[in-house]
Protein backbone atom coordinates (compact mmCIF):
# COMPACT_ATOMS: atom_id res chain seq x y z
CA UNK A 1 0.00 0.00 0.00
CA UNK A 2 1.04 3.18 -1.02
CA UNK A 3 0.56 5.87 2.09
CA UNK A 4 1.45 9.38 2.49
CA UNK A 5 3.51 9.19 5.87
CA UNK A 6 6.71 10.72 7.53
CA UNK A 7 8.66 7.95 9.51
CA UNK A 8 11.03 8.52 12.04
CA UNK A 9 12.89 5.59 13.42
CA UNK A 10 10.21 2.81 11.59
CA UNK A 11 7.24 4.59 13.70
CA UNK A 12 4.61 7.27 11.94
CA UNK A 13 5.52 10.44 13.71
CA UNK A 14 1.59 11.25 15.06
CA UNK A 15 1.80 7.84 17.41
CA UNK A 16 5.31 7.85 18.62
CA UNK A 17 5.41 7.81 22.22
CA UNK A 18 7.98 10.64 22.14
CA UNK A 19 5.62 12.25 19.19
CA UNK A 20 6.53 16.23 21.09
CA UNK A 21 10.20 16.16 19.66
CA UNK A 22 9.33 15.27 16.03
CA UNK A 23 6.05 16.37 15.53
CA UNK A 24 5.13 20.23 14.12
CA UNK A 25 1.99 20.67 16.08
CA UNK A 26 0.70 19.26 18.93
CA UNK A 27 -2.86 17.26 18.65
CA UNK A 28 -4.75 17.49 21.56
CA UNK A 29 -7.69 14.44 20.23
CA UNK A 30 -6.43 11.09 17.86
CA UNK A 31 -9.09 10.02 16.01
CA UNK A 32 -8.93 7.01 13.82
CA UNK A 33 -11.08 6.54 10.29
CA UNK A 34 -11.70 2.40 10.04
CA UNK A 35 -12.10 1.81 6.61
CA UNK A 36 -13.57 -2.23 5.56
CA UNK A 37 -14.46 -1.54 1.73
CA UNK A 38 -14.85 1.18 -0.52
CA UNK A 39 -18.32 1.72 0.08
CA UNK A 40 -17.95 2.37 3.62
CA UNK A 41 -14.86 4.75 3.29
CA UNK A 42 -17.04 6.78 1.15
CA UNK A 43 -19.74 6.75 3.53
CA UNK A 44 -16.88 7.39 6.62
CA UNK A 45 -15.64 10.52 4.19
CA UNK A 46 -18.90 12.21 5.29
CA UNK A 47 -18.18 12.13 8.84
CA UNK A 48 -14.29 12.87 8.93
CA UNK A 49 -15.01 16.16 6.78
CA UNK A 50 -16.79 17.38 9.67
CA UNK A 51 -13.52 17.79 11.92
CA UNK A 52 -11.98 19.98 8.97
CA UNK A 53 -10.41 22.76 9.87
CA UNK A 54 -10.02 21.56 13.65
CA UNK A 55 -5.89 22.41 14.25
CA UNK A 56 -6.83 20.09 17.59
CA UNK A 57 -7.88 16.52 15.77
CA UNK A 58 -5.26 14.26 13.78
CA UNK A 59 -7.37 11.92 11.73
CA UNK A 60 -5.88 8.63 11.00
CA UNK A 61 -6.92 6.19 8.22
CA UNK A 62 -6.54 2.07 8.24
CA UNK A 63 -7.95 -0.51 6.48
CA UNK A 64 -9.64 -3.47 8.63
CA UNK A 65 -9.65 -7.15 7.12
CA UNK A 66 -13.11 -7.47 4.83
CA UNK A 67 -13.83 -9.85 2.34
CA UNK A 68 -14.81 -7.11 0.10
CA UNK A 69 -11.41 -5.18 0.96
CA UNK A 70 -10.57 -4.86 -3.08
CA UNK A 71 -9.65 -0.81 -4.13
CA UNK A 72 -9.34 -0.25 -0.42
CA UNK A 73 -5.62 0.45 -0.74
CA UNK A 74 -6.25 2.61 -3.74
CA UNK A 75 -8.90 4.27 -2.06
CA UNK A 76 -6.55 5.33 0.94
CA UNK A 77 -3.86 6.52 -1.21
CA UNK A 78 -5.84 8.88 -3.01
CA UNK A 79 -6.65 10.88 -0.20
CA UNK A 80 -2.88 11.05 0.67
CA UNK A 81 -4.10 10.29 4.29
CA UNK A 82 -1.81 8.95 7.23
CA UNK A 83 -2.52 5.41 7.04
CA UNK A 84 -1.66 2.81 9.79
CA UNK A 85 -1.31 -0.99 8.67
CA UNK A 86 -4.22 -2.93 11.14
CA UNK A 87 -1.80 -4.38 12.89
CA UNK A 88 -0.77 -0.87 14.38
CA UNK A 89 -4.23 0.53 15.04
CA UNK A 90 -5.35 -1.74 16.89
CA UNK A 91 -2.17 -2.07 19.46
CA UNK A 92 -2.28 2.06 19.79
CA UNK A 93 -4.97 3.87 21.82
CA UNK A 94 -7.46 6.62 20.15
CA UNK A 95 -9.61 9.44 21.26
CA UNK A 96 -12.18 7.90 18.80
CA UNK A 97 -12.60 5.11 16.03
CA UNK A 98 -15.17 5.71 13.00
CA UNK A 99 -16.80 2.92 10.76
CA UNK A 100 -18.95 2.27 8.61
CA UNK A 101 -18.84 -1.70 8.73
CA UNK A 102 -18.17 -3.96 12.09
CA UNK A 103 -15.20 -6.65 11.31
CA UNK A 104 -12.57 -6.47 14.07
CA UNK A 105 -13.93 -3.20 15.92
CA UNK A 106 -13.75 -5.29 19.26
CA UNK A 107 -10.12 -5.08 18.87
CA UNK A 108 -9.74 -1.73 18.94
CA UNK A 109 -8.91 0.47 22.01
CA UNK A 110 -11.27 3.16 21.48
CA UNK A 111 -14.55 4.49 21.24
CA UNK A 112 -16.01 3.65 18.49
CA UNK A 113 -19.16 5.24 16.65
CA UNK A 114 -20.93 2.83 13.65
CA UNK A 115 -22.64 4.50 10.85
CA UNK A 116 -24.82 2.49 8.24
CA UNK A 117 -22.97 2.45 4.76
CA UNK A 118 -26.07 2.42 2.74
CA UNK A 119 -29.71 3.52 2.93
CA UNK A 120 -30.58 2.59 6.54
CA UNK A 121 -30.69 -1.27 7.52
CA UNK A 122 -33.00 -3.40 4.57
CA UNK A 123 -31.12 -6.42 4.19
CA UNK A 124 -31.33 -9.55 5.99
CA UNK A 125 -27.90 -11.32 6.08
CA UNK A 126 -26.58 -14.52 7.98
CA UNK A 127 -23.79 -14.10 10.22
CA UNK A 128 -20.56 -16.14 10.54
CA UNK A 129 -18.66 -16.94 13.85
CA UNK A 130 -15.60 -18.67 12.90
CA UNK A 131 -16.94 -21.78 10.53
CA UNK A 132 -19.91 -21.49 11.97
CA UNK A 133 -23.57 -19.84 9.99
CA UNK A 134 -25.34 -17.85 12.84
CA UNK A 135 -28.70 -16.85 12.88
CA UNK A 136 -30.55 -14.83 9.89
CA UNK A 137 -30.68 -10.72 11.00
CA UNK A 138 -31.01 -7.19 9.47
CA UNK A 139 -27.31 -6.57 8.85
CA UNK A 140 -26.70 -3.60 10.86
CA UNK A 141 -29.05 -4.13 13.45
CA UNK A 142 -28.34 -7.40 14.85
CA UNK A 143 -26.71 -8.85 17.56
CA UNK A 144 -24.03 -11.08 16.29
CA UNK A 145 -22.95 -7.56 14.31
CA UNK A 146 -22.89 -5.57 17.32
CA UNK A 147 -22.48 -7.97 20.42
CA UNK A 148 -19.22 -9.24 21.46
CA UNK A 149 -18.79 -11.83 24.77
CA UNK A 150 -21.69 -10.47 25.79
CA UNK A 151 -20.93 -6.37 25.50
CA UNK A 152 -22.08 -4.06 23.04
CA UNK A 153 -18.86 -3.18 20.87
CA UNK A 154 -19.71 0.51 19.30
CA UNK A 155 -20.02 3.32 21.75
CA UNK A 156 -22.33 4.69 19.65
CA UNK A 157 -24.72 3.58 16.60
CA UNK A 158 -25.63 5.95 14.60
CA UNK A 159 -28.96 5.71 12.82
CA UNK A 160 -30.36 7.56 10.00
CA UNK A 161 -34.57 7.37 11.12
CA UNK A 162 -36.21 7.71 14.23
CA UNK A 163 -37.98 3.90 13.75
CA UNK A 164 -34.64 2.47 13.09
CA UNK A 165 -34.53 2.36 17.35
CA UNK A 166 -37.75 0.14 17.21
CA UNK A 167 -36.23 -2.20 14.51
CA UNK A 168 -32.99 -2.05 16.56
CA UNK A 169 -34.92 -2.95 19.80
CA UNK A 170 -36.35 -6.17 18.43
CA UNK A 171 -33.24 -6.98 16.86
CA UNK A 172 -30.25 -6.53 19.81
CA UNK A 173 -32.11 -4.68 22.67
CA UNK A 174 -29.19 -4.55 24.43
CA UNK A 175 -27.46 -1.89 22.20
CA UNK A 176 -30.56 1.04 22.16
CA UNK A 177 -28.60 2.73 25.01
CA UNK A 178 -26.26 3.81 22.46
CA UNK A 179 -28.07 4.38 19.38
CA UNK A 180 -28.04 8.15 17.95
CA UNK A 181 -30.89 9.25 15.31
CA UNK A 182 -28.51 12.00 13.26
CA UNK A 183 -30.03 11.54 10.00
CA UNK A 184 -28.37 10.29 6.35
CA UNK A 185 -25.57 12.55 4.59
CA UNK A 186 -26.88 10.61 0.88
CA UNK A 187 -30.12 11.82 1.54
CA UNK A 188 -29.31 15.14 2.47
CA UNK A 189 -27.04 15.42 -0.81
CA UNK A 190 -29.77 13.79 -3.25
CA UNK A 191 -32.16 16.91 -2.35
CA UNK A 192 -29.22 19.46 -2.28
CA UNK A 193 -28.43 17.92 -5.69
CA UNK A 194 -31.98 17.63 -7.38
CA UNK A 195 -31.73 21.54 -8.47
CA UNK A 196 -28.98 21.08 -10.42
CA UNK A 197 -30.83 18.20 -12.43
CA UNK A 198 -29.97 18.93 -16.15
CA UNK A 199 -26.18 19.65 -15.44
CA UNK A 200 -26.04 16.15 -14.34
CA UNK A 201 -28.20 15.05 -17.44
CA UNK A 202 -25.81 16.89 -19.58
CA UNK A 203 -22.81 15.66 -17.83
CA UNK A 204 -24.03 12.07 -18.98
CA UNK A 205 -25.01 12.90 -22.34
CA UNK A 206 -28.40 12.83 -22.73
CA UNK A 207 -30.16 14.88 -25.09
CA UNK A 208 -32.90 17.19 -24.28
CA UNK A 209 -35.54 14.83 -26.18
CA UNK A 210 -34.37 11.92 -24.34
CA UNK A 211 -35.65 10.35 -21.51
CA UNK A 212 -32.82 8.44 -18.88
CA UNK A 213 -32.86 4.92 -17.64
CA UNK A 214 -30.69 4.58 -15.17
CA UNK A 215 -30.31 0.79 -14.30
CA UNK A 216 -29.04 0.36 -10.73
CA UNK A 217 -27.49 -3.12 -9.67
CA UNK A 218 -25.61 -4.00 -6.13
CA UNK A 219 -23.58 -6.86 -6.21
CA UNK A 220 -23.79 -10.60 -5.30
CA UNK A 221 -25.58 -13.46 -7.06
CA UNK A 222 -29.33 -11.89 -6.04
CA UNK A 223 -28.70 -8.31 -7.63
CA UNK A 224 -29.35 -7.23 -10.99
CA UNK A 225 -26.63 -7.52 -12.57
CA UNK A 226 -26.02 -11.14 -11.02
CA UNK A 227 -29.54 -12.30 -11.97
CA UNK A 228 -30.58 -10.97 -14.99
CA UNK A 229 -27.86 -7.96 -15.77
CA UNK A 230 -26.85 -9.17 -19.45
CA UNK A 231 -29.88 -9.98 -20.97
CA UNK A 232 -32.18 -6.82 -19.36
CA UNK A 233 -29.32 -4.22 -20.31
CA UNK A 234 -29.08 -5.94 -23.52
CA UNK A 235 -33.22 -5.98 -23.94
CA UNK A 236 -33.02 -2.25 -22.77
CA UNK A 237 -30.55 -1.04 -25.50
CA UNK A 238 -32.05 -3.07 -28.19
CA UNK A 239 -35.54 -2.37 -27.68
CA UNK A 240 -35.59 1.58 -26.53
CA UNK A 241 -35.13 3.64 -29.67
CA UNK A 242 -31.74 6.23 -29.03
CA UNK A 243 -33.62 9.32 -30.18
CA UNK A 244 -36.06 8.72 -27.00
CA UNK A 245 -34.15 6.93 -24.17
CA UNK A 246 -30.59 6.89 -22.67
CA UNK A 247 -29.83 4.11 -20.84
CA UNK A 248 -27.38 4.17 -18.22
CA UNK A 249 -25.55 1.76 -16.04
CA UNK A 250 -25.04 2.22 -12.55
CA UNK A 251 -22.48 -0.65 -11.00
CA UNK A 252 -22.26 -0.74 -7.06
CA UNK A 253 -18.27 -0.46 -6.07
CA UNK A 254 -17.94 -3.71 -4.73
CA UNK A 255 -18.93 -5.52 -8.74
CA UNK A 256 -15.94 -3.31 -9.73
CA UNK A 257 -13.38 -4.34 -7.03
CA UNK A 258 -14.62 -7.77 -6.75
CA UNK A 259 -14.42 -8.34 -11.12
CA UNK A 260 -11.61 -5.74 -11.84
CA UNK A 261 -12.29 -2.77 -13.35
CA UNK A 262 -10.91 -3.90 -16.50
CA UNK A 263 -12.60 -6.95 -16.39
CA UNK A 264 -16.26 -5.05 -16.19
CA UNK A 265 -15.17 -2.70 -18.80
CA UNK A 266 -14.93 -5.29 -20.72
CA UNK A 267 -17.46 -7.33 -20.18
CA UNK A 268 -19.75 -3.95 -21.20
CA UNK A 269 -17.55 -2.85 -24.22
CA UNK A 270 -20.21 -4.27 -26.92
CA UNK A 271 -22.69 -2.32 -25.05
CA UNK A 272 -21.06 0.80 -24.48
CA UNK A 273 -20.25 1.16 -28.18
CA UNK A 274 -23.72 0.14 -28.73
CA UNK A 275 -24.90 3.20 -26.90
CA UNK A 276 -24.88 1.78 -22.91
CA UNK A 277 -23.46 5.06 -20.88
CA UNK A 278 -21.35 3.31 -18.11
CA UNK A 279 -21.19 5.39 -14.84
CA UNK A 280 -17.37 5.73 -13.65
CA UNK A 281 -16.80 3.35 -10.50
CA UNK A 282 -15.10 6.80 -9.51
CA UNK A 283 -18.21 9.16 -10.73
CA UNK A 284 -20.80 10.38 -7.61
CA UNK A 285 -23.48 8.39 -8.09
CA UNK A 286 -25.99 10.67 -6.66
CA UNK A 287 -25.54 13.24 -9.93
CA UNK A 288 -26.56 10.45 -11.96
CA UNK A 289 -29.31 9.37 -9.66
CA UNK A 290 -30.48 13.17 -9.81
CA UNK A 291 -30.78 13.00 -13.76
CA UNK A 292 -32.99 9.82 -13.94
CA UNK A 293 -36.31 9.54 -15.57
CA UNK A 294 -36.87 5.71 -14.82
CA UNK A 295 -34.51 4.35 -11.95
CA UNK A 296 -34.77 0.32 -12.65
CA UNK A 297 -33.02 -1.27 -9.75
CA UNK A 298 -32.82 -4.20 -7.13
CA UNK A 299 -32.34 -4.24 -3.10
CA UNK A 300 -29.80 -1.61 -3.62
CA UNK A 301 -29.52 1.45 -1.92
CA UNK A 302 -29.72 3.21 -4.96
CA UNK A 303 -32.88 1.92 -5.73
CA UNK A 304 -34.04 2.84 -1.95
CA UNK A 305 -32.67 6.67 -2.62
CA UNK A 306 -34.77 7.01 -5.64
CA UNK A 307 -37.74 7.01 -4.49
CA UNK A 308 -36.46 10.88 -3.98
CA UNK A 309 -36.09 11.69 -7.09
CA UNK A 310 -39.84 12.01 -8.30
CA UNK A 311 -39.05 9.54 -10.94
CA UNK A 312 -40.18 5.65 -11.13
CA UNK A 313 -38.81 3.17 -9.73
CA UNK A 314 -38.92 -0.37 -11.27
CA UNK A 315 -37.50 -3.09 -9.95
CA UNK A 316 -35.97 -5.85 -12.23
CA UNK A 317 -34.95 -8.47 -9.62
CA UNK A 318 -35.33 -8.89 -5.68
CA UNK A 319 -34.62 -11.34 -3.82
CA UNK A 320 -37.60 -10.98 -1.13
CA UNK A 321 -35.67 -13.62 1.62
CA UNK A 322 -32.77 -10.70 1.82
CA UNK A 323 -35.24 -7.58 2.30
CA UNK A 324 -36.48 -6.92 6.18
CA UNK A 325 -39.80 -6.68 5.46
CA UNK A 326 -40.04 -3.82 8.15
CA UNK A 327 -37.61 -2.03 5.99
CA UNK A 328 -38.68 0.88 3.38
CA UNK A 329 -37.04 -1.38 1.03
CA UNK A 330 -40.13 -3.72 1.35
CA UNK A 331 -42.33 -0.59 1.10
CA UNK A 332 -41.41 0.41 -1.84
CA UNK A 333 -41.36 -2.92 -3.01
CA UNK A 334 -45.05 -3.61 -2.25
CA UNK A 335 -46.45 -0.78 -5.06
CA UNK A 336 -43.27 -0.17 -7.67
CA UNK A 337 -44.06 -2.34 -10.43
CA UNK A 338 -41.25 -4.89 -11.99
CA UNK A 339 -39.99 -5.53 -15.18
CA UNK A 340 -40.70 -8.57 -16.80
CA UNK A 341 -38.90 -10.13 -19.33
CA UNK A 342 -42.21 -11.24 -21.75
CA UNK A 343 -43.25 -7.56 -22.25
CA UNK A 344 -42.15 -4.87 -24.58
CA UNK A 345 -39.75 -2.70 -22.35
CA UNK A 346 -40.96 0.49 -23.48
CA UNK A 347 -44.66 -0.40 -22.56
CA UNK A 348 -43.53 -0.74 -19.28
CA UNK A 349 -41.70 2.05 -18.95
CA UNK A 350 -45.03 4.11 -20.27
CA UNK A 351 -47.68 2.50 -17.91
CA UNK A 352 -45.12 2.83 -14.62
CA UNK A 353 -44.90 6.86 -15.91
CA UNK A 354 -48.88 6.83 -16.05
CA UNK A 355 -49.21 5.10 -12.71
CA UNK A 356 -46.59 6.80 -10.66
CA UNK A 357 -48.03 7.89 -7.41
CA UNK A 358 -45.97 10.69 -5.93
CA UNK A 359 -47.12 10.04 -2.79
CA UNK A 360 -46.65 6.57 -2.06
CA UNK A 361 -42.87 7.23 -3.04
CA UNK A 362 -42.75 10.40 -0.43
CA UNK A 363 -44.07 8.02 1.87
CA UNK A 364 -40.93 5.76 1.50
CA UNK A 365 -38.39 8.60 1.10
CA UNK A 366 -39.67 9.92 4.54
CA UNK A 367 -38.64 6.48 6.02
CA UNK A 368 -34.72 7.34 4.71
CA UNK A 369 -34.12 10.06 7.00
CA UNK A 370 -36.11 11.65 9.84
CA UNK A 371 -33.73 14.42 9.80
CA UNK A 372 -33.67 15.59 7.01
CA UNK A 373 -31.28 18.72 6.49
CA UNK A 374 -29.45 17.60 9.48
CA UNK A 375 -26.70 15.16 9.34
CA UNK A 376 -24.26 17.41 9.24
CA UNK A 377 -25.14 19.58 12.38
CA UNK A 378 -26.69 16.45 14.59
CA UNK A 379 -23.53 14.09 13.43
CA UNK A 380 -20.75 17.26 14.47
CA UNK A 381 -22.06 17.18 17.65
CA UNK A 382 -22.29 13.76 17.87
CA UNK A 383 -18.60 13.81 16.71
CA UNK A 384 -18.01 16.71 19.59
CA UNK A 385 -19.13 15.33 22.38
CA UNK A 386 -17.68 11.99 22.14
CA UNK A 387 -14.20 13.97 21.30
CA UNK A 388 -14.74 16.17 24.83
CA UNK A 389 -14.50 19.71 22.82
CA UNK A 390 -16.06 22.57 21.80
CA UNK A 391 -16.97 22.74 17.79
CA UNK A 392 -15.28 25.04 16.51
CA UNK A 393 -16.14 27.57 13.53
CA UNK A 394 -19.18 27.45 10.75
CA UNK A 395 -21.19 24.10 10.33
CA UNK A 396 -19.71 22.64 6.93
CA UNK A 397 -22.52 23.11 4.08
CA UNK A 398 -23.91 20.28 2.35
CA UNK A 399 -22.77 20.56 -1.69
CA UNK A 400 -24.45 18.95 -4.59
CA UNK A 401 -22.93 16.02 -5.80
CA UNK A 402 -20.14 16.14 -8.49
CA UNK A 403 -20.94 15.81 -12.12
CA UNK A 404 -21.18 12.29 -12.83
CA UNK A 405 -18.74 10.60 -15.63
CA UNK A 406 -19.27 7.92 -17.88
CA UNK A 407 -16.68 5.27 -19.51
CA UNK A 408 -15.60 6.39 -23.06
CA UNK A 409 -15.87 3.60 -25.62
CA UNK A 410 -13.40 3.73 -29.05
CA UNK A 411 -12.80 0.91 -31.42
CA UNK A 412 -13.26 -3.07 -30.67
CA UNK A 413 -10.62 -4.11 -27.61
CA UNK A 414 -9.91 -0.96 -26.03
CA UNK A 415 -11.52 1.48 -23.49
CA UNK A 416 -9.89 5.06 -24.37
CA UNK A 417 -10.98 6.95 -20.78
CA UNK A 418 -13.50 7.93 -18.20
CA UNK A 419 -15.28 11.04 -19.30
Amino acid sequence: MSVTMWEAHGQPVPVRPDVARWATRPVRRRVLAVVHTVTSGRRLLDAVRLLEGDWRVQVFFTAAPDVFSGGVPEFLDELRALVLPWSQAVGTVFDLALAAGHGGLHELHAPVVVLPHGAGHNKIVRARRGGAVAARGVYGLSRQRLVRDGSVVPEAIVLAHREELARLGRECPEAVPVAEVVGDPCFDRVTASRPARALYRQALRTGAGQRLVLVCSTWGPGSLLGSCGRELIDRLVAELPPEDYRVAALLHPHVWHTHSEWQVRSWFAGLGRGGLGVVSPRADWVGALVAADFVVGDHGSVSLYGAMTGRPVLFACLPDGDVDPGSPMAELASFAPRLHDDKPVRRQLARAAATYRADLHERVAARISSEPGRFARKMRALLYRKLRLRPPGALPATDPARLPHVLEYDEPGSVVSCR
